[in-house]
Formats: C-alpha cells, structure tokens, sequence
C-alpha cells in the first residue's frame, strides 16, 4: 500500500474518525467492505496512526516518535462524537479566557460516550441540557472555529458564562469560574440572558442574575438584564452549589444561599 496515497487526508485530518476515512475512501474510489480496516491497520503499523480508542486515530508526522507526539486535545474532544460541542472549562481555553490550564477536556453531546483517558489527559462529556434538545436549540451560541486546518464546534462566551454558573464542577469549581468569566472584558448580555432563559432552570436564572449583579459595572450590565432574569428566578431560596446544601447567606434578590467564599471571593486574599 503505497505511503503516500492517504497523505492529503491525513494533512487534512490530523485527528480522524473511522467513518470520515471510509467517506475519504469511497470519494476516491476505494471499494470493499474490509477497505478501512486494511488501511488503518496499514498506517498504525506503520506508525504514521495512533489509535486514540476505537474509532478515534490521530495521525503521527512522519519521523516523529509516536509515543511523545503531542496530540492535539481540543480535536479529540470535539471528535468524541459527532454533534460534540467543546464547553465549560474547555470552551473557556479554547477562547483563552480560563484562570488555570486543565488536562481534563469537556465537550457537551446529545450522547456523549463514556470518559476516555488518553495519555494524561481526560476527555469528558455532558449531556446537552434537556430543554435545549426540547426545543432543538442545542446549537444555540455555539461557534464554528478553525484549528490546525480541521473546523470544530464551541460554546460562545456567551452561552459558556451560563453554562459554567450552571455547572461550576465542569468548568474548575467557583474560584475558577469566577476568575475566569471576571476576566473577560465583554458580553453580549443579551444573548446571556436570551440563552439563560432557554434553558428554563430558575436556579441556573438566578446565578446568571447574581454573577452580572456582581459585575455591574465592567460588564455594563443595566437593569433590564437583571429583571428579565429576576422575574424567572426561583420563588423560594435555593443554594447556589447543589453539592452544598447547608450553610451559605441568603441573599434575597436572587433567593440564592451562596456560600461565603463566593459572596466574598475570598481567594482574592490570597496572593
């Protein structure tokens, strides 16, 4: 089998699944059933493939030692599945917004496979929040950007501000939410709020609502934001982390019990 006759393929998928070679294959006229099974057998023993799990390869530069090549991650989650959409953590170091570098990739699916470990990092997925695919909106503020070549799907800012309020445990805990979203100078808070509200969870609301609150001011967040969000907020208190359901202080225009550290943002103390 000649070395080069999938080159422009593997240039053009550095990270690839089992199905887009056999598309590749048939375009080009390959038959047979067994015909991807040969060429990747072909290619991994060759060592110009790495199989990431079944299903899942990444192509080797020629020369190059396969077991120290760094695979690029991001490509890797958002292969995981076919409707794979990088987000949470990930998605805010795909943007460089994120306080700390994670070895742990994140990606949102309406099935998302089990948790794969490879080399040292960890790609996870999440279910797609139920009353996006309700509505067939889980697309909605999602962002097709270009890396190395390849295009591959990822929350805007926008919908990653609510996500990661949502679920704090995939995008590094409070602190790091926190220092994260702080550190983006711009919002479109219309389209935070329009997406919060999509997701009908009136906790989820409220913590939109209590984050812009606390931002006011960089973020130039006006009233209107705040009610649309205050009016779709919980009637009664719920708490912030749903993994701490004791302690925390009320704060009642968003019948939120947040934990002290989050009310104060105590790690600002620490150098």
């Amino acid at each position: 089998m000649p070395v080069l006759k999938h080159d422009v393929f593997f240039r053009q998928h550095p990270v690839f699944t089992g199905d887009e070679l056999a598309r590749h294959l048939a375009r080009i006229g390959s038959h047979g059933v067994r015909t991807p099974e040969r060429v990747l057998g072909y290619h991994i023993k060759s060592g110009r493939l790495r199989r990431v799990r079944q299903g899942l390869y990444a192509v080797i530069p020629p020369g190059v030692d396969g077991d120290t090549y760094p695979v690029d991650p991001y490509l890797v989650a958002a292969k995981m599945t076919p409707d794979a959409v990088l987000s949470h953590h990930t998605a805010l170091e795909l943007h460089g917004r994120a306080y700390s570098v994670w070895q742990r990739f994140v990606y949102s699916s309406e099935r998302p496979t089990e948790t794969l470990t490879f080399r040292d990092q960890v790609f996870r997925g999440t279910k797609f929040p139920q009353a996006l695919v309700r509505s067939g909106a889980e697309y909605h503020g999602v962002l097709t950007v270009e890396r190395f070549g390849m295009p591959l799907r990822v929350a805007s800012l926008e919908r990653t501000l609510v996500d990661a309020l949502d679920r704090p445990d995939l995008a590094g805990g409070w602190e790091e939410v926190w220092r994260s979203l702080e550190a983006v100078e711009f919002f479109d808070l219309d389209e935070v709020v329009e997406y919060a509200l999509l997701l009908g969870n009136a906790t989820t609301t409220a913590k939109v609502g209590f984050f812009l609150d606390q931002n006011r001011e960089p973020l130039m967040v006006e009233e209107r934001h705040l009610k649309a969000l205050r009016d779709r907020g919980p009637g009664q208190p719920h708490y912030l982390d749903r993994s701490r359901r004791s302690g925390g202080k009320l704060v009642p225009e968003w019948n939120l019990m947040v934990p002290e550290e989050v009310l104060t943002q105590s790690w600002a103390d620490v150098a």
